[in-house]
């Protein structure tokens, strides 16, 4: 970690590093100067990324609290043994965060290639195309853990779920990139947009969050329509995220194919994600 230095404090001092110096430090650290980059950039809309993510849980809350909550609640006593609004909050922050992946690797990726093409411009240096890719995963990574963090501490402070259920914060992000990555990949194969980006929303996020299980049990539907939960990272993300918000009964061994199924379609999302900037930039 001593031969890190941050390049851009470097740069307003005035003071150059040798040439073969700066090629060393990028080889090695390109990663981070590319999702430096990505985070330095997320700044021009930072006042509306904490504004939804302070009033997206507070509106659900209110709606599900003061709302449709009471009357389930009075209607049927609760879901799973415990009142709606802690039944539904932990489906709520995994759907919320892993819906950002919508906007976070969909434009942005295609920006790097085709209207700022910046991507280029970082494989012009010593950095390779592959630290390119991971740099944008690690940004988007820890937009994530912050956007859940915001919610869940909404959460812990209305009372609805506990501090013990902090867990829930990395498992909303990694269901987020569960879905992130593969459209990361697919963004990255476009050279000109069309309505791709639009039917991916329409026809691929809005049913996930309508019938993945996030406001109601996903057995509770016809059996013709579950298989859109079992293969949805937002399903299998909140069905952990209930288990740390309220003890929902999640045997061991489901609880091990839910994180295998997010994190090979992470792992899997970023490999061909990788594969494809290297095709691209390469040219």
């Amino acid at each position: 970690m001593t031969d890190f230095v941050d390049t851009n404090a470097l740069a307003y001092s005035g003071r150059a590093l040798p040439a073969a110096q700066q090629a060393r430090r990028v080889r090695r650290w390109g990663w981070w100067y590319q999702a430096e980059w990505r985070l330095r950039g997320m700044k021009a809309y930072w006042t509306s990324a904490v504004g939804s993510s302070l009033l997206t849980p507070i509106l659900y809350l209110i709606a599900m609290g003061v709302g449709l909550g009471t009357l389930v609640d009075s209607g049927s006593g609760g879901v799973a043994g415990v009142p709606y609004l802690t039944f539904v909050a932990p489906g709520l922050l995994v759907s919320t965060v892993v819906m950002s992946a919508g906007s976070e690797l969909t434009f942005p990726v295609m920006d790097g290639f085709k209207w700022s093409k910046l991507y280029f411009a970082r494989a012009a240096t010593a950095a390779a195309p592959l630290q390119v890719a991971v740099g944008e995963v690690v940004a988007v990574g820890i937009r994530f853990v912050l956007e859940a963090t915001v919610f869940w501490l909404i959460l812990v402070i209305a009372g609805v779920v506990g501090f013990g259920s902090w867990p829930m914060i990395a498992v909303a992000a990694l269901a987020a990139m569960a879905l992130g990555t593969p459209l990361m990949a697919y963004a990255a194969t476009l050279e000109d947009e069309g309505f791709q980006f639009s039917l991916v929303q329409r026809f691929v996020i809005n049913p996930m969050f309508l019938f993945a299980g996030t406001f109601f049990p996903l057995e509770s539907m016809p059996i013709y329509l579950q298989w859109i939960g079992w293969i949805s990272p937002m399903w299998h993300g909140t069905q952990v995220a209930r288990l740390l918000g309220f003890g929902l009964p999640v045997p061991g061994w489901l609880v091990a194919v839910h994180l295998a199924f997010l994190v090979a379609l992470t792992l899997g999302g970023t490999v061909l994600a990788a594969r494809i900037f290297t095709r691209r930039l390469a040219k």
